[in-house]
């Protein structure tokens, strides 16, 4: 089985932007593209006609995270593991030299989000393709990134199937455990099978996040900086989101005695579980608190969220 996905031909471009690992800066060739993304959501581009893409199905560790004015401020997951993402995602599009604003090996001296900012890269901006099948509700073109010849062409509808998906960036950082798999509803079913059997890959060889994950074992978190410092625990972005947001309620008291009923409440996250029947609202059903340590008690392969 396939899915039907739009080819946008167009340029990644990084200078003067924060990419992560899951998040790149794209301009169409002709960028009324935008309109004809489908959906119920358009694109929200910039000035000059380029938007964020959001690599379909993918999650990568956090390099910058929140609001600057929360008492925590802007935030990231270890920083080893979340920049081998985004450098390994700016390489696999055609980027051969990259430097950020805080590359202390480059002399840089910028501190927080901002040295998370691309300073320079070779070549300025390199060719490339997306296959999407609509935005996000940030406005973000959510797609499956390739390089190199696209496998049809400008504006035509691509029947995406399992051969074509591991051609894509999203599989192959997927295949080098570099990041997780988070899958939506709109996503087929036959595609998540083989990101799960790439996922499953790279998880039993331990590469990439796989050595360090704590998701299901569980995390000990006795501040922020239990899951920020370069050896903080490695967990699934998606829960380190809300493990930030939450602390940041109560700075001083770093609890997780009330997190479950904060996931419960505070969140609209609402999920399938592989082999359960209907839907679930909210991640406490998922989540399991001990004491100061977490753990979700599903892997990432086996959640399906419903798309808001």
């Amino acid at each position: 089985m396939s899915m039907p996905m739009l080819l946008i031909r167009g340029t990644f471009r990084a200078k003067g932007t924060k990419p992560d690992g899951d998040t790149l800066s794209f301009t169409p060739d002709d960028v009324a593209d935008w309109k004809r993304v489908p959906g119920p959501r358009p694109v929200v581009p910039g000035a000059f006609g380029s938007a964020s893409i959001r690599l379909e199905s993918i999650d990568a560790l956090e390099t910058h995270y929140g609001d600057r004015n929360s008492p925590s401020g802007v935030q990231h997951q270890p920083l080893p593991l979340a920049h081998a993402a985004a450098d390994a995602l700016l390489k696999a599009v055609g980027f051969t030299d990259f430097h950020r604003a805080g590359d202390t090996a480059g002399g840089g001296t910028v501190t927080g989000d901002e040295g998370e900012k691309i300073t320079s890269t070779i070549p300025e901006t390199v060719q490339g393709w997306i296959l999407t099948r609509g935005a996000d509700v940030f406005g973000r073109c959510v797609a499956l990134v390739g390089k190199g010849l696209p496998p049809a062409f400008n504006g035509y509808e691509v029947d995406v199937d399992a051969e074509a998906l591991e051609k894509t960036v999203n599989h192959q950082l997927i295949k080098d455990g570099l990041v997780y798999p988070t899958y939506y509803s709109g996503f087929s079913e036959v595609l998540r099978a083989s990101l799960n059997a790439a996922a499953a890959a790279a998880r039993d060889a331990e590469k990439g996040v796989w050595k360090e994950d704590r998701t299901l074992e569980g995390a000990e978190v006795t501040r922020l900086a239990s899951l920020t410092a370069d050896d903080g625990a490695v967990i699934l972005p998606k829960l380190f989101r809300r493990l930030k947001d939450y602390l940041d309620l109560e700075p001083r008291n770093p609890s997780l005695a009330c997190f479950r009923a904060y996931l419960a409440g505070a969140w609209e996250d609402r999920f399938y579980i592989q082999g359960r029947p209907g839907v679930f609202n909210g991640m406490h059903h998922v989540v399991e608190v001990d004491g100061q340590v977490v753990r979700m008690t599903h892997a990432p392969m086996d959640i399906v969220f419903v798309e808001r």
